[in-house]
């Protein structure tokens, strides 16, 4: 800004001065090639960068904390005293420096508080017309992240209550084909109230809080998820699932462990003995550590948009922040899932 408004006030005079060449002109115009004018405008040029340069920001970062004009006083005084001191020194010591050397210190000090204070009052609408520019793009940002957000919002709801339709239907469907099922045949009748109470789960909301259900219910949903796929397959698929540490009390966001439990059956080949999927849970005090590993089916793949784990990431960004850690390893033959929560 400093640099512009020279080479502008040197444009204008080198205009000024070529339209109406004179004597003193010329005097002039070989003045400033002159050692002593290169000294005075160098330092000139100098002193007034880092004064716009400290004050402009200063100023801007009071407007951005909203500061009392008590602050812009205070700063405003701080940096008169130190301009005074500079021009003080050039005073005593390096007086060619000087635009003109003033009969008295005092003379001198007052003038500079003339000049000063248009510098002082260019910086003030500088830093105050560049927060309300700031100010303004923060809105519209803010603006646009709340219309996303209530967007988001009402597409969560509408998935919500289109989620709903269904599961209820089948929630008391199943409860009328268990009942109608028992007499003939117990293990599908078994089926059929196992799915129920996943249902049931699904549809729960008195035990959720903050969001968060009980762990202990959602261990016992994944061991409901392991146990209707042993029915479909005729209890032929080789599935550990073990739990250490104590679950009691503990919450956590629900369908999270489920989720990759039932990715693992979708995509692992469970029939191998030596393969089996392997799904270990542990919890020591607050902390959880999740693992499922199973061997990739042979042959064709199942389509996968990768959905399922993008929600699962959002839901724990949202839940848990940075207290939490998950990992997915893709290799030839295994696919394993490990989430780590420090802080249920």
């Amino acid at each position: 800004m400093v640099l512009a408004f020279f080479i502008l006030i040197g444009c204008l005079i080198f205009i000024s001065y070529s339209l109406y060449p004179s004597e003193a002109a010329k005097r002039e115009i070989s003045a400033v090639a002159g050692h002593t004018h290169a000294i005075r405008y160098s330092l000139f040029f100098l002193f007034m960068v880092l004064f716009f340069y400290f004050t402009t920001n200063y100023y801007y970062n009071l407007f951005a904390e909203k500061k009392k004009f008590i602050s812009f006083l205070t700063i405003s005084m701080i940096f008169l005293v130190v301009a005074f001191g500079y021009h003080t020194i050039l005073y005593y010591f390096l007086p060619q420096a000087l635009q003109y050397k003033p009969p008295s210190l005092l003379i001198m000090g007052f003038s500079m508080v003339m000049n000063m204070t248009i510098y002082f009052a260019i910086s003030f609408v500088i830093a105050y017309i560049t927060n309300l520019r700031e100010g303004q793009k923060q809105r519209k940002v803010l603006e646009a992240q709340k219309m996303q957000l209530e967007k988001e919002k009402s597409e969560a709801n509408l998935n919500f209550l289109k989620a709903q339709i269904n599961p209820h239907f089948l929630h008391n469907t199943l409860n009328f084909l268990y009942a109608k099922s028992l007499p003939y045949s117990p293990e599908l009748s078994e089926g059929i109230l196992t799915l129920s109470d996943i249902m049931r789960y699904a549809l729960s909301e008195g035990n959720a809080r903050d969001g968060k259900a009980p762990l202990k219910d959602e261990i016992e949903h994944v061991r409901n998820v392991i146990k209707i796929n042993q029915l479909r397959f005729g209890n032929n698929l080789n599935v550990t699932f073990e739990v250490t540490g104590s679950v009691d009390g503990a919450m956590i966001i629900p369908f999270v462990l489920i989720t990759l439990v039932e990715n693992a059956f979708k995509h692992g080949d469970l029939k191998k003995q030596e393969h089996p999927i392997d799904i270990k849970l542990n919890i020591d005090k607050h902390k959880l550590f999740f693992y499922c590993r199973n061997k990739k089916k042979l042959g064709p793949k199942e389509l996968s948009t990768g959905i399922g784990q993008e929600n699962i990431k959002k839901r724990l960004d949202l839940a848990y922040g940075d207290k939490y850690k998950f990992i997915a390893k893709d290799e030839p033959e295994f696919y394993t899932t490990e989430l780590t929560i420090e802080q249920l």
